[in-house]
């Protein structure tokens, strides 16, 4: 049974590599009485023993090739477990996909961030293992949100890193909150992060940031920390922020924030979407071409089939283009400077 090795080391991400697509459960208490859950494979629940305000839930390989997340996450798990730090909030840390971190990828079949909100079960439904873990962790998000009493703050930061280089290294991306008005202190959040530009979604989605914001009503974020690196190649320091604050939001019974100012964050909106349609999809620009790097308009950005995108105005930028996508899905995001700004 694993469960002695991860009450000394604290090692979770290496149990869940080892079982990567199901776990059984366990459960024990920390000499300062947080109780520690395991639910599942990559999905592991911390409650503290004193009463908390806050749910917290941290999720990383959702895409298991993105490494400096789940160093990040894996690092705050064993800090717990072995008592470096003490929790004041309830926490649920989620390594999406343990069986794409064995193969250094972003899926195994199927992109996992684009099955949540019920798509797992469309469509030809639960056809691989992909879709049956989505699902679950659906679950375990909901229950732990909702397992409390109501009024409860709720949060959520999926933590990513992008597949290509950024003119803003470190970005966020608000969900779609159906009208809802951004709040000023998620984004202050993200600044004590290091993470400074903002991309505000205007549809909804498939991601599992989305999935928890829309139907569980958390604040939440996908965050992509930098560039895809293997294990062991991430500048870690660069990370700092993001450690220092995520430590302070789980063990500060109050996280204290400076004052909103407008002038610190670059925010965008979404133009439009370029999904592939094609088997013959190509882009205009090197793979090298970083993300928000805006067009003149009229410039060609992308080849699907015979149809040809071009920009539509000057400045339009690009955003997780990625030409190898499935049919039907996605290839490219544009954005343009946030135009009208409802945040509260």
């Amino acid at each position: 049974m694993y469960i002695e090795t991860l009450k000394k080391t604290g090692d979770f991400l290496s149990i869940s590599r080892k079982n990567e697509w199901s776990l059984n459960p366990c459960s024990f208490e920390l000499s300062n009485g947080t109780l520690v859950e395991v639910l599942d494979t990559g999905v592991i629940q911390f409650t503290p023993k004193t009463a908390t305000q806050k749910d917290i839930v941290l999720s990383s390989a959702v895409h298991g090739n993105e490494t400096a997340p789940i160093e990040i996450c894996d690092e705050l798990i064993q800090n717990i477990i072995t008592q470096k730090i003490t929790l004041k909030q309830r926490a649920l840390f989620i390594f999406g996909n343990p069986a794409s971190i064995n193969i250094g990828k972003r899926f195994v079949t199927e992109n996992l961030n684009r099955l949540f909100s019920g798509e797992h079960s469309k469509g030809e439904g639960l056809v691989n293992l992909e879709r049956k873990h989505a699902k679950k962790l659906e679950q375990y998000v909901t229950q732990f949100f909702t397992s409390q009493e109501t009024g409860r703050y709720r949060c959520h930061y999926d933590l990513h890193t992008a597949i290509r280089g950024s003119k803003n290294e470190k970005f966020a991306v608000y969900p779609y909150l159906n009208g809802k008005p951004w709040k000023k202190h998620q984004l202050n959040f993200l600044l004590a992060c290091g993470v400074n530009t903002v991309l505000m979604m205007k549809s909804a989605a498939t991601t599992f940031s989305y999935f928890a914001s829309n139907e569980l009503g958390a604040d939440a974020f996908t965050i992509e920390l930098g560039q895809v690196r293997p294990f062991g190649e991430n500048n870690m320091a660069s990370f700092d922020k993001v450690k220092n604050t995520l430590t302070a939001l789980l063990t500060l019974e109050e996280l204290v924030l400076p004052e909103y100012k407008s002038e610190n964050f670059e925010l965008f909106e979404v133009y439009r979407a370029i999904n592939r349609t094609k088997e013959d999809f190509s882009f205009s620009f090197s793979d090298d071409v970083e993300n928000f790097t805006g067009f003149e308009k009229g410039a060609l950005m992308a080849t699907d089939g015979d149809k040809h995108y071009v920009a539509e105005v000057d400045g339009e930028a690009i955003i997780f283009p990625n030409a190898q996508v499935a049919l039907g899905q996605r290839a490219l995001l544009t954005v343009i400077p946030l135009l009208s700004k409802n945040i509260v």
